[in-house]
């Protein structure tokens, strides 16, 4: 790996992964699912917007870019299906299977179900990155799905006939380290997990069973079951990502205490954490649990603390002045040799996302673009001022 976090900035700093999809791409994924064009024109679609997503970043002065997850269905789901309706299933999947959220404005994102085994995925984190690379003129980095999140795919209380909860995690760690490795191979400097369902693991949601099985202890170990494929020199550039959820401007798990998952998060063997934090109302007391759990030495890896400076649901960009104060703050609690700084959530995380806060996924865009370019630049200002080089 040639890529120094420190380099530009002082302050580590880097994008979580998605960007809000344009409209005309928005509508390419429908008239896919309705029939009325073929993949190949979706690809066009899906293809343009990468590249507009990689020129767009590498302009705010981003040390490192991502083509902001254009080509995928969601964070979730890219490696099983092929759209969020469902279209282009994996083999040994159905529909109808659990929520895997259930949003504050009251709307809801469900996962496919698992009917037989073996799992495996169709499409990997790597297989995107090969065609977006070839665009980047600064170092890129690939988010990935936990397999927390995947293993939500086997039913909550029942057994697959002939397939085991037990073999299904076996595979399932072993196509997530895959997808790792390949994104690796494809040329991602970093790659980060996505681990959204912590937080919400911790609600005991009625409506929504999963959340009341008491599985983050479980979703550690899977996590760290990952995490022991490789070696500490490669977890320093593996990170993962928590946030309270961000879909159509609203969250799953903002009102969860924070306190209630961070001990248990830092539990994993990563080498970095990417911290939704920015829209906490009581910044203080998480930077200070931050500070508390995160761990010099993670068997053999220093845990990096990147924390959330820009609110991704909001259609307002904080100044460079507003991410600086942050950070500066943050310092009096977090060691200043492992912070970083990030966006809270990834801006658009599922491919159809209307944005209703920002009125439409166009001007969506236009503002998260404002929000990174500001982030690198109050992320140097705070360098400075702490006296980080």
């Amino acid at each position: 790996m040639s890529y120094d976090p420190r380099t530009d900035t002082g302050i580590p700093t880097e994008p979580v992964g998605s960007l809000p999809r344009p409209q005309k791409l928005q509508q390419a994924y429908a008239d896919y699912d309705a029939g009325k064009i073929e993949k190949s024109a979706l690809e066009t679609e899906q293809d343009a917007a990468a590249k507009d997503s990689i020129e767009r970043m590498e302009a705010t002065g981003s040390p490192i870019v991502s083509d902001g997850e254009q080509r995928w269905s969601s964070f979730a789901t890219y490696p099983i299906t092929d759209t969020l309706a469902g279209t282009g299933l994996a083999d040994n999947l159905g529909g109808g299977g659990q929520y895997f959220a259930i949003f504050a404005d009251g709307h809801h994102r469900q996962l496919p179900r698992l009917t037989g085994g073996p799992f495996r995925y169709k499409t990997f984190a790597g297989d995107t990155l090969k065609k977006s690379i070839g665009y980047a003129n600064k170092p890129m980095k690939q988010a990935v799905i936990a397999p927390s999140m995947l293993a939500l795919l086997y039913p909550l209380s029942e057994e697959v006939p002939g397939y085991s909860r037990d073999e299904f995690e076996a595979d399932l760690i072993d196509e997530c380290e895959k997808d790792i490795r390949g994104a690796f191979a494809a040329g991602a400097e970093r790659v980060s997990v996505d681990f959204t369902e912590g937080r919400l693991a911790t609600r005991a949601d009625p409506r929504n069973p999963w959340t009341g099985a008491g599985m983050l202890p479980h979703f550690i170990d899977l996590n760290n079951r990952v995490m022991e494929r490789f070696s500490a020199e490669e977890r320093a550039n593996i990170g993962v990502h928590t946030c309270p959820g961000g879909d159509r401007d609203s969250v799953h798990s903002a009102d969860v205490p924070y306190n209630d998952l961070l001990p248990s998060m830092f539990q994993i063997n990563a080498g970095y954490f990417l911290i939704q934090l920015a829209s906490e109302r009581d910044k203080d007391s998480v930077y200070q649990s931050i500070g508390e759990h995160s761990r010099d030495d993670a068997n053999g890896v220093p845990q990096m603390c990147y924390v959330g400076v820009t609110v991704t649901q909001s259609p307002r960009a904080e100044s460079a002045k507003e991410i600086s104060d942050q950070l500066v703050r943050a310092a009096n609690f977090i060691p200043k040799n492992r912070l970083g700084s990030t966006d809270d959530c990834g801006f658009s995380p599922f491919s159809i996302d209307e944005k209703p806060n920002h009125g439409s996924p166009d001007y969506a865009r236009d503002v998260a673009f404002d929000k990174i370019k500001n982030r690198i630049e109050g992320t140097r200002d705070a360098a400075e001022k702490l006296g980080i080089s």
